[in-house]
C-alpha cells in the first residue's frame, strides 16, 4: 500500500500534500534510498501511525532491513540532538555553547549505511524539529562531502510533505 494508503486517507482539503507526496518521492535528484530514508527518518519524527507504517513497509523494498534500521536511528538521535543542541542555542548564554554535551552519538560514527545518507536523513529531521544548529552543521557537512543544494532541497521538501501528511492524518484522527 505506502504512498497510496497516505494518499487515500488524506482529506479533500489536504489535495495538495496528496499530490506533493508521489512527486517529491519521484525525483531524480537523490537516489531511492536516499529518498526512502529521508521519507522513514521523517515519518518516525512525526509520529503518525499510518505515515509512520505505510512509509515503513515501502521504504523496507528501497532500503533493506538495515537501511530501515539506520533510518530509524536517524529519527532517534535527532529527537535527542535536536532538543539538546536548539535549547543551548536558544538560552544564547555562551557559558552553555563551550560545555560538552556527554551525550552518546555512536550511531553517527558508524550509521550502518552510506555516512552521507546518514547525514541527509539527519538534516531532514532537523528541519521538522526546527534545530537551527543542526540544520547548519549537517547542511555543511553534506556539502563538503559533495551533496548539492539541489539534493539537499529535495530531502527538505520530503520532509516537509511527509510531516504534513501526519500533522493532517492526526487532526484528522483527533476529530473524529
Amino acid at each position: 500500500m505506502g504512498l497510496d494508503a497516505i494518499t487515500a486517507a488524506l482529506p479533500a482539503y489536504a489535495a495538495d500534500i496528496a499530490l506533493n507526496l508521489g512527486s517529491t518521492m519521484a525525483n531524480p535528484a537523490l537516489t531511492p534510498a536516499q529518498s526512502w530514508g529521508t521519507a522513514l527518518a521523517c515519518a518516525v519524527t512525526s509520529r503518525n501511525p499510518v505515515v509512520l507504517r505505510e512509509i515503513a513497509a515501502e521504504a523496507l523494498g528501497h532500503l533493506g532491513p538495515q537501511g530501515v534500521e539506520a533510518a530509524k536511528g536517524a529519527a532517534a538521535i535527532m529527537a535527542m540532538n535536536n532538543i539538546y543542541y536548539r535549547a543551548k542555542h536558544l538560552i544564547g548564554d555562551e557559558q552553555y555553547a563551550s560545555m560538552p554535551a556527554r551525550l552518546r552519538m555512536r550511531i553517527i560514527a558508524r550509521p550502518g549505511v552510506d555516512k552521507g545518507d546518514f547525514e541527509l536523513w539527519c538534516l531532514a529531521v532537523s528541519a521538522i524539529a526546527g534545530c537551527e544548529v543542526c540544520l547548519e552543521l549537517h547542511e555543511k557537512k553534506l556539502r563538503a562531502s559533495g551533496f548539492t543544494p539541489v539534493q539537499l532541497h529535495e530531502a527538505l521538501r520530503i520532509s516537509a510533505v511527509v510531516h504534513a501528511a501526519a500533522v493532517t492524518l492526526d487532526a484528522e484522527a483527533a476529530l473524529a
